[in-house]
């Protein structure tokens, strides 16, 4: 269906640098819209190759918003919110493709459950292999699980894979506690009511925090195997090794960091965010220790990593005043 003036659902699509996929983006949806009535609105966040120009040209009926600095993925669907006219709000990776009635589909699981606040699909490869589509909320337990290895070490285990719910049947539809920005319908109701994205999460953990809050207001957060997306950001991930040790990696985790801080202040209080940094630093303090004690000189840059992630933690630390502030965007 054409997209309308009075639409059932605000498509918001955040874009930075990703011309190509961003076209690929807003032709599949035009494709896979079905009869479901939509508006189309990019985000542009300050991108230097062209993709705003990109959609006034080829999409003329996409509302484009284009801001001269990186707003960051809050940010930028805040601006996106502001404009939005939709009953629903589809956030939508521009490196996220839909699936041949997902968006049909998602709009009738809102309707039929309006205790639903937030839903998600299963998001898949190109070569449409599971990624992680459903999570637990942080916590001390599962940041442990993961940093060390055990959740991928034995992920159909209930305890050890339950950060990222590796061993729940993707078949199988479920509430959850947060699911990942790439997609997500969020009812528009309780948008307004529980207000936008924190601003203060410039890129990492805003969807955590909004799910928080969605939960909190007494909403549900659910999993829908049967909305399907492909999703190329997780796959790209794959190929990079030692991403934390190039500049680009270290900032993205410095920005991991600050966020995770800001977010367990807010939501654990100050001990809780103290403790967040004092586990993560204790964990790498132990396995610089640990690879020292080999005496293998090929391990020198297994300590030099967990050196950089303690001297990493300490900045975000200092950064955020304890999680209490978000450094001035952009990050």
């Amino acid at each position: 269906m054409t997209p309308s003036a009075s639409p059932m659902v605000s498509i918001i699509i955040v874009s930075f640098n990703t011309r190509d996929l961003l076209r690929r983006c807003l032709q599949t949806v035009a494709e896979q819209a079905g009869e479901i009535s939509y508006e189309t609105i990019v985000v542009d966040n300050a991108s230097k190759d062209g993709s705003a120009e990109m959609v006034q040209t080829e999409f003329p009926d996409t509302k484009v918003i284009c801001s001269d600095v990186n707003l960051g993925f809050a940010g930028a669907n805040n601006r996106g919110f502001e404009v939005a006219t939709g009953k629903y709000i589809v956030l939508l990776n521009s490196d996220a493709f839909l699936c041949p009635g997902t968006l049909p589909t998602a709009v009738k699981k809102m309707e039929a459950d309006p205790t639903v606040g937030l839903g998600g699909g299963r998001l898949v490869g190109s070569d449409y292999s599971w990624q992680p589509s459903a999570r637990m909320f942080p916590s001390l337990l599962n940041d442990f699980l993961t940093i060390s290895g055990l959740s991928a070490q034995y992920p159909l285990s209930r305890f050890f894979g339950r950060s990222d719910r590796t061993w729940a049947d993707p078949e199988e539809p479920a509430e959850v506690d947060w699911v990942p920005g790439a997609f997500s319908i969020i009812r528009r109701d309780v948008l307004d009511g529980i207000g936008f994205f924190d601003e203060r999460f410039f890129l990492y953990f805003e969807e955590v925090d909004l799910c928080q809050r969605i939960r909190k207001a007494g909403h549900s957060i659910w999993y829908w195997p049967d909305v399907m997306v492909i999703h190329l950001g997780g796959e790209s991930s794959k190929t990079v090794d030692h991403l934390h040790l190039s500049p680009a990696g270290t900032q993205l985790t410095l920005w991991r960091m600050r966020s995770a801080l800001l977010y367990y202040r807010k939501h654990h209080g100050p001990w809780g965010a103290w403790q967040a940094r004092a586990f993560e630093t204790l964990w790498h303090r132990m396995r610089a220790w640990k690879n020292r004690l080999a005496g293998d000189q090929t391990r020198k840059e297994k300590i030099q990593e967990a050196q950089l992630f303690v001297s990493l933690m300490s900045k975000a630390w200092r950064e955020t005043a304890g999680g209490l502030h978000s450094p001035t965007p952009p990050w």
